[in-house]
């Protein structure tokens, strides 16, 4: 029984051994079946191919994937370091491939002995945009001990579409049109134009003989004519450029053709027909220089790359560029071929157009005759600017082209400052300020017009509290004083006792009100009027002097004509704009005088060209109402000052636009008579 029983026992371990024994076979079956369902489908070597160059991971792609011949025929140098440069080069990224999966039918006629072709879809982020292409995938397998598995048949076409061994990547920049800058009337300002690169042929040029002509003529100097022709490469007959100037210097490029040895090539170049016309206000462009390159770098600008240096040429660089187009290129030595694979279109930049009126401009800054000084030009209904002039100027087309040491330094040390734009700074406006402290007066209810006061000798004090301040006028007003007469002779002494009765919160309040708020809303940037430097009166004295322009009170140019016109808009003052796309009439004040203290003003303006001291401007071709100022600049009370001189006049029956012109250092040439005169010949031209 005991062996019996034993041998029952034994009999059933045996058969669960054998059952634990025959699981794990199958367990183990199913794994290898598993494991060799997974080797045999080479989509699954492709999955994981894909994700790592998707992840840009090329050693790993390079050593676990690639067949032996590929690495032979193709090594590192091909597959992973000019991949990484390519990549580097063509600022590849955001890769993502895609591909069809494998059918039962294919899979079961896989052939081992045999490669298999997957067309794989890749699509990248690229330099010249979107690049999408199907590369042909060939998988191999390979049996060899330890290699077991499908491996990738790499060639360079998987980096980019085309691409072979030999072959050259190339990127091309395609320049965008820079935007070009237009007048109201079309009139082109800054243009995509052309001009002539004035050279010299070697051997028949005589630098001692005409080295000095053609210096003068095309403005630079023998010496570096003399080393250009010195140069390494220059050889008997070789075309020497000298200097580039735009056609619109047709004297110059007459002048220096007719010199022996001197002749001309044409050349792509930004001109400037109005020259100093309009210097100031449009600018130039002019290679970048390393600091611009290092800042703007990453938006496309490169080493030989032009931008805008001054004026609206710089403040609309963005607008003016456009979008520089890149193509890129396989280049194929061997077939002398050139495929573009992918190409993003240049986008040129925005043609501008402006409210100004180019011709008004031009004649303004011809009657200024060089003189230090600005003016401004605005429509009074729409506040369109006409015109923004800075005297004296310069030719943007010299910077364009590259203006020479010596001729700069002459620029920045003439003593009337050419390079400065005055029309963006604020000065004292003097007298021509007196219609608007009336106009402010006259609405508070403090001064009347017709109210006469009797004022005897050039000076006046309130009383003796003032100690040794006093007001002092240029001429003694006949008899009884009142607006019209104290218009008319500019008489200080009559402003001070009105802004005595209107006060200084009153004065402060109206001047807010016709923009002396600290803003200045504009497209070009140009500095705010003050009433002074924080903004408030403190005293009597401070308050007479900005009662007439004085004392701490500036004004920007483009704000003096702007205040003249609720004089002619029933109360109303435009904002001033430039762009010709802006919105024209829009209301900045309102409110500021009655129609019939504008109807007053009108009549009293006009006296003052009649009747006063702005004689010039009374001429017969043109009815002309404005108001003269004279701001004395000095440092102390003694002694006197450099004195600048202003008109802010309009024509009389069109009422069309408002001019306001100011002139330095007029002290010695008849005082601010001689601005009048000046602006009379312009609005006469017009």
């Amino acid at each position: 029984m005991i062996r019996t029983e034993g041998f029952v026992e034994g009999d059933h371990m045996r058969k669960r051994r054998f059952g634990l024994l025959l699981l794990v076979l199958i367990v183990l079956g199913m794994v290898t079946a598993c494991s060799k369902k997974e080797e045999d489908n080479p989509l699954d070597r492709l999955a994981s191919y894909t994700k790592l160059w998707e992840k840009e991971q090329w050693q790993e792609m390079y050593d676990q994937y690639l067949t032996e011949d590929a690495k032979k025929v193709f090594g590192k140098e091909q597959m992973i370091e000019r991949t990484k440069k390519v990549f580097e080069d063509l600022a590849i990224e955001n890769v993502q491939t895609s591909y069809d999966a494998l059918s039962e039918e294919a899979m079961k006629e896989l052939d081992k002995e045999k490669p298999i072709h997957v067309p794989v879809e890749v699509v990248a982020d690229t330099v010249a945009g979107p690049l999408t292409f199907t590369v042909d995938v060939p998988l191999v397998y390979d049996d060899a001990e330890e290699r077991e598995d499908w491996y990738i048949e790499w060639d360079p076409s998987f980096i980019l579409p085309q691409l072979s061994k030999d072959d050259q990547v190339k990127i091309e920049t395609i320049q965008a049109k820079r935007g070009e800058i237009i007048d109201r009337n079309d009139k082109e300002l800054a243009i995509n134009g052309s001009g002539a690169k004035i050279g010299v042929t070697a051997g028949q040029f005589d630098v001692s003989r005409d080295g000095e002509k053609l210096a003068s003529t095309i403005g630079t100097t023998k010496d570096f004519i003399a080393s250009q022709l010195k140069q390494d490469w220059v050889q008997e007959g070789h075309f020497v450029p000298i200097k580039s100037i735009p056609f619109t210097q047709e004297d110059q490029y007459d002048a220096a053709l007719k010199i022996e040895g001197v002749t001309a090539s044409k050349e792509e170049m930004r001109e400037y027909p109005y020259a100093d016309a309009l210097a100031h206000l449009i600018g130039y462009i002019g290679k970048i220089n390393a600091e611009e390159l290092e800042e703007l770098k990453s938006e496309g600008y490169h080493e030989s790359s032009l931008i805008g240096k001054r004026g609206l040429e710089q403040l609309l660089e963005k607008e003016l560029r456009g979008e520089e187009g890149v193509a890129i290129t396989i280049v194929k030595p061997d077939q002398d071929e050139e495929i573009t694979i992918v190409e993003k279109e240049a986008k040129d930049g925005e043609t501008v157009k402006l409210t100004i009126d180019a011709e008004f401009q031009k004649v303004i800054l011809e009657e200024m005759k060089g003189e230090a000084g600005m003016a401004a030009a605005i429509d009074p209904k729409t506040g369109e600017t006409l015109a923004l002039v800075s005297s004296p100027s310069f030719d943007p087309n010299e910077f364009t082209l590259g203006i020479s040491s010596s001729r700069y330094e002459t620029l920045a040390n003439d003593e009337k400052q050419p390079l400065l734009n005055r029309f963006a700074n604020t000065y004292a406006p003097a007298s021509s300020i007196k219609p608007i402290t009336a106009l402010i007066g006259l609405k508070a209810g403090t001064l009347d017009a017709n109210k006469t006061y009797q004022f005897e000798g050039k000076t006046w004090q309130k009383d003796p509290s003032w100690g040794s301040y006093g007001i002092s006028r240029v001429y003694e007003t006949p008899n009884p004083v009142d607006l019209k007469k104290g218009l008319v002779y500019s008489d200080n002494i009559y402003f001070a006792n009105e802004a005595l009765n209107l006060g200084k919160e009153k004065f402060v309040a109206g001047l807010k009100e016709f923009g002396f708020d600290g803003k200045f809303e504009y497209a070009y940037p140009i500095r705010a009027s003050q009433i002074s430097n924080d903004g408030s009166i403190t005293s009597e004295g401070q308050l007479i002097d900005s009662s007439y322009g004085q004392g701490e009170m500036l004004m920007n140019i483009v704000h003096l004509a702007a205040t003249y016109s609720p004089i002619l808009q029933d109360g109303t003052m435009m904002k001033p704009i430039l762009f010709a796309d802006e919105k024209k009439g829009e209301v900045w004040k309102e409110d500021l005088v009655s129609a019939d203290h504008a109807k007053l003003m009108q009549t009293y303006l006009r006296a003052v060209i009649t009747d006063g001291f702005a004689e010039d401007a009374n001429i017969k071709s043109l009815k002309i109402s404005g108001k003269t100022g004279t701001a004395e600049l000095k440092a102390s009370k003694e002694g006197s000052g450099q004195e600048n001189g202003f008109f802010v006049a309009y024509p009389t029956e069109k009422k069309d636009y408002i001019l306001a012109m100011m002139i330095e250092g007029i002290e010695d040439k008849g005082g601010s008579n001689y601005v009048a005169d000046k602006a009379a010949k312009a609005m006469k031209k017009k």
